[in-house]
């Protein structure tokens, strides 16, 4: 079933309109705008009277991330969002925030550890509501680092950047599965992670590899036409057409070697089209 809802996916260090950020990011940058990829997420769950909530349960500093979060959002236009303090499974069991869930517009998955995120709502009555909200509705699941990595069927559990050339040291496991045919990566930028995510393409060849740089994102619509948002790139990572392939022949700790890896650099604006392969400029 094609979902109605949208997806929000950022790649970390999204502009919050503090002054670190405003250090971080380069100014100059023709994409550069303050609180923007924050603004998109209230603009698509309807604008200043749309009721966003916050979900940190990836995060080791919940309540310091809930806080800034609230801010942010209050400053980026929405006029209705709270935290959900959710840190154990049966927190989100918690009537009164299932309650909230059912009425509102969207909610925003900070980052911190997304196995924490697949573990505490796995299986849960929280996560069936969402996955309904979104496929049934105009329903907004935003997410940012590990929030974002979570998303989808196949999901980068763990792994060190400098030794994800060798087999063994990228940890698979399974997401909250709201996409099924792509694998989200975060941080691809600073953190040096397009080995780690080509690595994951490489062992499993029907995904395609979305890797969000920082104070970048993708809006996910009809569960695969992705439209590139914020300051920075989007790579995608296409297995499809690989000639050369020893990631299932070597033992762990042998390094990969893949000749044909098909890739796309995106900038804001710029459009790709998972079932298609396709990629569209502005």
């Amino acid at each position: 079933m094609t979902p109605k809802g949208k997806l929000i996916a950022i790649g970390g260090a999204e502009n919050k309109g503090t002054d670190k950020d405003l250090f971080a990011i380069n100014k100059n940058n023709p994409n550069y705008t303050e609180l923007g990829i924050l603004k998109r997420i209230v603009a698509e769950a309807g604008g200043r009277q749309s009721h966003i909530e916050v979900i940190t349960t990836a995060s080791m500093i919940p309540g310091e991330v809930g806080r800034n979060y609230l801010t942010a959002f209050t400053k980026a236009g929405c006029g209705n969002v709270n935290h959900m303090r959710i840190r154990k499974t049966k927190d989100a069991e918690n009537e009164e925030l299932i309650e909230r869930l059912k009425v509102c517009d969207a909610v925003m998955f900070s980052g911190g550890n997304q196995s924490k995120l697949t573990s505490v709502f796995g299986g849960t009555q929280f996560l069936e509501i969402l996955k309904e909200r979104y496929t049934k509705g105009n329903f907004i699941i935003a997410g940012t680092s590990a929030g974002a990595m979570a998303m989808s069927k196949i999901m980068i559990a763990d792994g060190n950047a400098a030794h994800a050339h060798l087999k063994g040291v990228v940890k698979i496991s399974t997401g909250l599965w709201f996409v099924e045919d792509f694998i989200i990566d975060s941080h691809v930028n600073k953190r040096g992670r397009f080995v780690r995510m080509s690595k994951t393409v490489a062992l499993n060849l029907s995904q395609i590899g979305v890797g969000l740089g920082e104070d970048t994102g993708v809006v996910i619509t009809n569960g695969n036409e992705l439209e590139v948002i914020g300051s920075g790139i989007v790579l995608i990572v296409d297995g499809k057409h690989i000639h050369h392939n020893n990631v299932l022949r070597i033992k762990d700790g042998e390094p990969i070697s893949i000749e044909n890896l098909k890739v796309h650099i995106l900038e804001k604006g710029n459009r790709y089209n998972i079932a298609e392969r396709m990629f569209m400029e502005n």
